[in-house]
């Protein structure tokens, strides 16, 4: 079993959802907003903004590093399933631009689904 951790554009959550649930994987957890960030130092919309000539966009931009809000996407397969799972959020998610977001793989010792004790995979759907 796999873990895939994903952190995902806001704006694609529910699509990635659609598309995982489609793939065949219908178990996963989303968490609430989360604030990160990659290489970058500037949220894109103050960017853009800026770059049109706002200038309450224009007065926020600086040397700091800023926090961009993003979504966390996990979801536990079996191991055939990990490439499809992966494959799914990055053809949802890839736009070529800074932001897409990044997948981080986990290996899982065991899965037990408390309600009725099952374990390893059929604890997993």
């Amino acid at each position: 079993m796999k873990e895939i951790i994903s952190v995902i554009r806001i704006n694609k959550v529910n699509e990635t959802k659609k598309a995982l649930v489609d793939a065949g994987i219908p178990a996963f957890t989303a968490t609430g907003r989360v604030m990160g960030r990659g290489k970058g130092q500037v949220h894109y919309d103050i960017l853009q903004g800026a770059e049109a000539g706002h200038p309450e966009a224009i007065a926020q931009l600086g040397n700091a590093p800023r926090l961009v809000a993003k979504r966390i996407l996990t979801v536990v397969v079996p191991d055939e399933l990990c490439q499809t799972a992966i494959d799914t959020i990055i053809k949802t998610n890839q736009t070529g631009k800074p932001g897409d977001g990044k997948i981080f793989v986990t290996p899982i010792l065991d899965t037990i689904r408390v309600r009725t004790g099952e374990e390893g995979d059929e604890a997993l759907n």
